[in-house]
């Protein structure tokens, strides 16, 4: 089995960081992109110390869609061949805010539907000439249906995952596999204002889940798997019915 060659987008968030820690322990060759230096600087280091082979990274602000070429050359010139691309930068934004600010809106979707886009076309025409590896992206079960609560979120997460589809699609014939990642209530800095009941897990947790939906090419990864059976049940209730709950 040959050594891993990963590149993590949005590195410094607590699901993907947790994820690099087990490429780590895997002495994968690791290339990681987030926003935050000072942030980037501690993770690399904590993850060579974990049994990376290698680790190297670049700050970029994802929302600035003309360094994504950029990113592209530089994972490729530090890997070469890439065998795993995982997409997981973001943001949760306040619904209430964007409703009063369409601007705030439209710029929550650039960056958590449209900078993915982006970055996932990129990286495609490289791991289209390698004919091989697997590409990653983080949506969520907001994307699922639309609920008052989050909509706007999950606008950019449902067109996300319609997006992988046709990527996934694609990109079959060419012997590369998209798996689109839809994480339920997860514990982390984003998350912590939400008071936390028991369908809340840990990154950790998040992380050995994708993994092994990953080892397993799985198409759609729900994390953790029960959230498949409650989305399809949310899936099913009529929307006459649907549109009167307070969700």
């Amino acid at each position: 089995m040959s050594t891993p060659t990963v590149v993590v987008i949005g590195a410094t968030s607590a699901i993907a960081e947790q994820i690099a820690r087990l490429y780590a322990a895997q002495g994968a060759h690791l290339f990681l992109v987030a926003r935050n230096n000072d942030k980037l600087d501690i993770i690399a280091k904590d993850l060579k110390v974990r049994g990376a082979a290698s680790v190297d990274f670049i700050v970029a602000d994802l929302a600035d869609f003309n360094s994504h070429k950029k990113i592209v050359d530089q994972a490729v010139k530090c890997l070469g061949d890439i065998s795993h691309l995982y997409v997981a930068h973001g943001t949760l934004p306040d619904n209430a805010a964007c409703e009063k600010e369409p601007q705030q809106a439209i710029a929550e979707i650039n960056l958590n539907l449209n900078s993915f886009i982006s970055l996932l076309l990129h990286f495609a025409e490289h791991f289209r000439t390698q004919q091989h590896g697997t590409m990653v992206a983080i949506s969520s079960v907001a994307g699922d249906r639309g609920r008052q609560s989050n909509y706007i979120y999950g606008a950019a997460k449902g067109g996300l995952s319609i997006f992988l589809q046709g990527l996934r699609n694609r990109l079959f014939v060419d012997n590369v596999h998209v798996a689109t990642v839809k994480p339920g209530f997860v514990d982390t800095p984003m998350t912590a204002a939400f008071d936390k009941g028991p369908l809340w897990v840990s990154p950790q947790t998040v992380a050995r889940l994708i993994a092994r939906g990953v080892a397993k090419r799985r198409n759609v990864i729900y994390v953790p798997g029960f959230w498949r059976l409650i989305m399809l049940m949310i899936l099913h209730i009529p929307e006459f019915i649907f549109k009167r709950l307070k969700l």
